[in-house]
């Protein structure tokens, strides 16, 4: 399926929103989480402070209980009320302090001597150092002020209020418990405890129950245990800071996600990727061009050109994916691929025709790749081909100022194959080089021929590098005739011998295309020279031959 740039650029921002907002939601999910675990640490240090302040004040409490029993003033005389008060001032923890005699509050350091019942209030079993803790105690008149307290002997005291009731933004509830299995009492010195069911709270864990979370410590001096807890959808209220900063950044890393996808995405359709790909697939396409002699009009060879349409359909000029793959360094995997489909088209045209050459193109790299003259050996020798019947082109920039590359020809020559210079003119070659590598032949390039029939100064080259032929016995051929004036142009003395190339014989067509063609041109070998084509020059007229081909379909 063909995809545009605009396909691709959609392609990469839905999947970079659909990354931000699958962020979002997971950003979300993993705040919630987080949420918990926070409120569960703040549990935890709660239930630990409040273990600790309970300690602290316990410890207080009994001492000046202690302290109080033995008052060196007369039992709630004025001067022990002052007493009771300036303790109470200097308490950390303690509201209220006095005496209870036959059930009653006697006096007290808040309110002096009161008359009130110790009905109203709740005591527990004494304990073992004979204190007795109450949950209620109210020694002034407001029912709001209750609080717990401790009594020993006749002196008693009030524990104050010092509990927090939240911690980093989580309401926290209190749970009283006693390690003796005693169950959920509010009988130790706090004041906000909460009541309810729950699992055992009688250990120091932290755990959830249900939709509740549970952090319980227990006292390391006294058989009492507190439980701090709050529900989830307390704690991730307390917490929806934590949960926008999670969507926040969710929303970041998808959206990171997606660009890094998208990235990954368009650079593996990019074309070095798909090269890649599309020759590990064997999708590259090789196609063959005639080449014909211009004096009798008869195909006497091919150059085989590869051919590449990538994933989006788009057919990707030869110069394009060439130069990509030598910049990449792979471009003898082309080659390999090349020589091979080469060499198994035309199996049995060689046969059958000794005298057809078949031209392949070989890059500058492979001349230097030690690799490349044993794979191109052995595929021949496979193929029970004789090397004269490969003919290797090479350009003239492939050559320069590389020795490696200068031996990897000569022993090509030794291999038995021809060699060719490609795109002759265009590069760095001399007459000097021409003589060192040896070649057979030289290729005009189709810049030259196209210029032909106009003022160009780029014509009047041309004389000179078909004498320079000449006279180092090089056959040339002459690449992208495409109208008769350029092929008279070069119609050949009989001392030179010179070849065409282009679409006025025939377009780069598949193999079997091309064999088709081969066949019907020798078939009709006794007719197929026509006088087509008259070229006047030097007082004399020449009549010139013209190939029976018909012009095939175009390839990009």
């Amino acid at each position: 399926m063909k995809r545009t740039n605009a396909d691709r650029v959609f392609i990469s921002r839905a999947v970079t929103l659909t990354m931000a907002v699958c962020g979002v939601v997971a950003g979300y999910l993993l705040g919630c989480v987080l949420a918990v675990q926070i409120a569960e640490y703040s549990l935890d240090q709660y239930a630990k402070l409040m273990v600790m302040q309970e300690d602290t004040s316990s410890v207080e409490a009994r001492g000046l209980l202690g302290t109080l029993k033995a008052s060196p003033y007369p039992s709630c005389s004025d001067a022990e009320i002052a007493y009771f008060r300036e303790m109470v001032f200097r308490s950390e923890y303690l509201k209220d302090a006095g005496r209870i005699l036959d059930g009653k509050i006697v006096c007290s350091a808040t309110e002096g001597r009161p008359n009130r019942s110790i009905g109203q209030f709740r005591a527990s079993a004494k304990q073992k150092d004979g204190t007795i803790a109450y949950s209620n105690l109210l020694p002034l008149k407001d029912a709001h002020l209750k609080r717990p307290g401790l009594q020993l002997g006749t002196a008693y005291v009030v524990f104050g209020s010092n509990t927090p009731t939240t911690l980093d933004s989580v309401p926290m509830h209190l749970i009283v418990t006693t390690k003796d299995g005693g169950g959920q009492q509010p009988d130790a010195p706090v004041n906000n405890a909460a009541g309810g069911k729950a699992p055992d709270l009688t250990t120091d864990r932290t755990v959830r129950f249900g939709d509740t979370l549970y952090a319980t410590r227990c006292s390391n001096l006294y058989a009492t245990c507190l439980t701090a807890s709050a529900t989830v959808a307390e704690a991730q209220n307390g917490e929806r800071t934590t949960i926008a900063e999670s969507m926040v950044l969710g929303c970041i890393a998808g959206a990171l996600l997606g660009i890094g996808f998208s990235m990954m995405y368009r650079r593996s359709r990019n074309q070095e990727q798909q090269l890649r790909r599309a020759i590990a697939r064997d999708q590259l396409e090789v196609v063959y061009q005639p080449i014909v002699n211009l004096a009798t009009g008869r195909i006497v060879g091919a150059e085989a050109l590869t051919r590449w349409t990538d994933e989006e359909g788009t057919e990707v000029d030869p110069d394009v994916f060439i130069k990509i793959a030598e910049e990449q360094g792979f471009v003898a995997e082309i080659t390999r691929m090349v020589v091979g489909r080469a060499l198994r088209d035309f199996a049995e045209t060689f046969k059958n025709c000794p005298g057809f050459r078949l031209s392949l193109n070989v890059a500058g790299s492979d001349l230097t790749d030690p690799k490349f003259l044993p794979m191109l050996d052995e595929s021949v020798k496979r193929a029970k081909v004789k090397s004269k019947s490969l003919v290797i082109e090479i350009t003239e920039r492939s050559t320069v100022a590389s020795v490696q590359a200068m031996d990897t020809i000569r022993a090509l020559r030794r291999m038995g194959h021809s060699i060719h210079i490609d795109d002759f003119g265009t590069g760095y070659s001399n007459l000097d080089k021409l003589l060192y590598l040896w070649a057979d032949t030289i290729k005009i390039d189709k810049a030259f021929t196209r210029v032909i029939g106009t003022e160009s100064v780029t014509v009047a080259i041309l004389p000179q590098i078909l004498e320079m032929a000449k006279s180092l016995n090089l056959e040339v051929v002459v690449e992208g005739v495409e109208n008769d004036r350029q092929a008279n142009y070069f119609f050949p003395s009989q001392e030179q011998r010179i070849y065409g190339q282009g679409w006025l014989y025939g377009r780069p067509v598949p193999a079997k295309e091309f064999i088709t063609l081969l066949a019907a041109d020798v078939s009709k070998a006794s007719v197929s020279a026509e006088p087509a084509v008259t070229r006047t020059g030097g007082g004399r007229t020449l009549q010139m031959p013209r190939p029976n081909l018909a012009v095939t379909r175009a390839k990009a």
